[in-house]
């Protein structure tokens, strides 16, 4: 029997030679004599719910495919078994808005948004991955208004359908997996269309999930319903890593289909590693799926930094590779979907967890944690604290693993005094007729492996950090955009698109437009009004200036705005100094997005179908407000709030186009 040593102070040290069983050693044994476990299913990111990847698109080259290979490319980082992305629906889910590719019933577009392009980056460096759609919102037309996409169960089943299909016929994407309806109730009839809708278009290879809320009632209705013959998988959403009962007599698969939401820090990585093993472990989990993917949207929104890697900095080049890519890649680098568990227990006897699994071709990887977790930031949902002590354990393999003479090793260690050292390769483990003894120490990640492909990939550092730039101006003069959203324009309620105007010959042939003209099916709290967001949270003295178009005569409005305190879906909420036209002739000054606090209103002769200019000022406690350049308002008092975004809106789910947009802060 081998065995290894303790580390010493100086560092993590592997010897490969025969020891004597360490004291106190617990054996655990490793065989597939009485059959395998479980397939698994992978490890995923989650790219929406809402507009979380919002901020890549506008990196440039070469941070943008640095980037995407730390979360995608095999043997690299994290190297993602599982890609989910929003379906766009053009409401506010958590962060923003997505597009959606059906705006109303005759419209069809499958370029909006940028989840088509990430799904594309994904299959360009890992072809194997599976992909997986989920909608959040829907747009107006498929209820008629009401705020229930399953008022007309057939149109919702077309609309998600059809969504699928364009993947395939305009990006040759194939869609694995789709699910009804995010945190939201399910409806049978829904499901059974679903599933009809899609085999009629030919997508019978689609499998559905189920219902991405809660283990009941859907596992009961899987059980006792025409249900189970649809639903492929059941998704539940933050599971704490227990599984109910009955989900478990469906007989189906089990997935966390969104899991971890916490921030990306070490304690962020401790967190994600209990998790990705003790899903299973505990709760028969077969795929764990990250929200979100990338934090790749301003900070100050809900939830910031809460993906697996930090990118927020488009202007500077700036990202961060964050703890929890490599917690991933202990998982992802040495095994892949269609492996299977083998049949353990998989608790540590003074805490913490393991799972073993195989290929069936005599490959074994072996994932162990110890993680203490007694930290609030586990979130979702609240983690209690446990103890886990040091310890020493024997594993001992059998059946067609008994054979098997050296183990790869890869190490992560959580240290809050010094540096953590995150997936660093150590010393092969020599084993002695199939055994080998190891000690544990707390809040560490291990992987023993026959596998030899794992790398800690690497790139020069980025760019540093760096704040927005404080003068900012962009024309949307983009004549073959690549993306429908223009840079570092973050919306939150409504779409703002590139458009080009073939009806103006002059200065604003090509405009930023906002799109969406009825209130959507929303997931969140959607303001009344739409807006975008833009540049530092931090700013406090601005002068922003923008050509606005009124397109709804008699109630359209548009606005430009400073100092927005609030986003995601608190954004009903959000205060600042907005300055808002009419098309019926008038002007108003409010402190807050909703227009309920007016400070300032009156004449201002604008009409819809004409360009005007707006100019908003804000310097200390004082504004000022031009229109075309002139005077219109001045001395309005801004008591709070005294920070936040640039903004753009509307009064309305309205159609409204924005031209030469310029900032200068501070």
């Amino acid at each position: 029997m081998a065995a290894l040593p303790r580390r010493s102070a100086l560092g993590l040290v592997f010897m490969c030679c025969a020891f004597l069983p360490l004291a106190g050693t617990a054996v655990h044994v490793l065989g597939d004599e009485r059959g395998l476990g479980p397939e698994f299913d992978g490890i995923g990111g989650l790219s929406g719910g809402g507009a979380t990847s919002r901020l890549l698109v506008n990196y440039q080259e070469p941070y943008r495919s640095q980037i995407l290979d730390y979360l995608f490319k095999p043997n690299f980082g994290a190297s993602l078994h599982i890609l989910k992305v929003e379906i766009g629906g053009d409401a506010q889910t958590t962060d923003g808005t997505e597009p959606s590719h059906m705006q109303y019933e005759n419209d069809e577009n499958y370029f909006r948004g940028y989840e088509w392009w990430l799904m594309k980056e994904a299959k360009k460096r890992n072809p194997n991955i599976k992909l997986i759609g989920l909608p959040w919102a829907f747009p107006a037309w498929i209820s008629d208004g009401e705020n229930w996409p399953y008022s007309y169960p057939d149109r919702t089943a077309y609309y998600i359908s059809s969504w699928i299909h364009g993947a395939k016929l305009y990006h040759n994407l194939d869609i694995d997996y789709v699910g009804i309806w995010n945190e939201r109730s399910y409806n049978k009839k829904y499901i059974l269309l679903l599933r009809y809708t899609m085999d009629k278009m030919g997508l019978e290879q689609v499998k559905i999930i189920a219902s991405d809320n809660l283990w009941e009632p859907i596992s009961w209705s899987v059980l006792h319903s025409e249900l189970s013959d649809v639903v492929d998988i059941i998704g539940a959403h933050y599971p704490g890593t227990i599984s109910s009962s009955n989900a478990k007599k469906t007989g189906k698969k089990l997935w966390s289909s969104e899991d971890y939401s916490t921030v990306n820090n070490n304690v962020g990585g401790e967190c994600w590693a209990r998790i990705l093993n003790q899903n299973y472990v505990n709760g028969n989990m077969t795929s764990t799926i990250a929200w979100n993917l990338l934090a790749s949207y301003y900070q100050e929104l809900p939830f910031g930094r809460d993906g697996l890697m930090t990118a927020e900095e488009p202007w500077s080049g700036h990202y961060e590779v964050q703890s929890p890519i490599w917690i991933t890649a202990h998982t992802t680098q040495f095994t892949q979907p269609g492996w299977h568990y083998l049949k353990t227990d998989g608790h540590l006897e003074k805490g913490g967890s393991y799972v073993a699994l195989t290929d069936g071709k005599g490959n074994l990887t072996i994932i162990i944690e110890t993680m203490t977790h007694n930290h609030s930031a586990c979130i979702r949902p609240p983690l209690l604290p446990f103890k886990v002590f040091q310890q020493n354990v024997t594993f001992q393999l059998q059946g067609s693993f008994k054979q098997i003479e050296i183990l790869k090793v890869w190490h992560s260690k959580f240290n809050y005094d010094k540096k953590a050292k995150f997936f660093s390769q150590l010393s092969d483990i020599k084993l002695a007729n199939g055994s080998f003894s190891m000690p544990l120490e707390v809040d560490e990640i291990w992987t023993l492996t026959t596998i030899s492909t794992g790398k800690h990939g690497n790139f020069p550092e980025p760019p540093s950090s760096n704040s927005f730039p404080k003068d900012y101006r962009d024309n949307f003069n983009v004549k073959t955009p690549p993306f429908s959203e223009a840079p570092y324009f973050s919306d939150q309620t409504g779409v703002f698109e590139y458009f080009m105007n073939y009806s103006d010959p002059g200065d604003h042939v090509f405009t930023l437009r906002q799109v969406v003209t009825q209130r959507p099916i929303t997931w969140a709290s959607d303001a009344d009004q739409t807006i975008s967001v833009i540049g530092d949270y931090a700013w406090q003295d601005v002068n922003i200036t923008c050509d606005v178009l009124i397109e709804t005569a008699n109630t359209g409005g548009v606005f430009i705005a400073g100092r927005v305190n609030k986003g995601g879906k608190f954004i009903r909420h959000a205060e600042g100094l907005y300055y808002w036209i009419f098309a019926d002739g008038e002007y108003k000054v409010t402190n807050d997005l909703p227009g309920n606090t007016v400070l300032a209103s009156g004449k201002s002769g604008t009409r819809a179908g004409k360009w005007h200019t707006l100019t908003l000022g804000i310097q200390g406690d004082v504004a000022y407000g031009l229109l075309n350049g002139y005077p219109l308002w001045k001395d309005v008092r801004v008591v709070q709030p005294c920070r936040g975004w640039a903004a753009i809106g509307t009064h309305g789910f309205e159609l409204a186009q924005f031209d030469n947009f310029h900032i200068q802060a501070g």
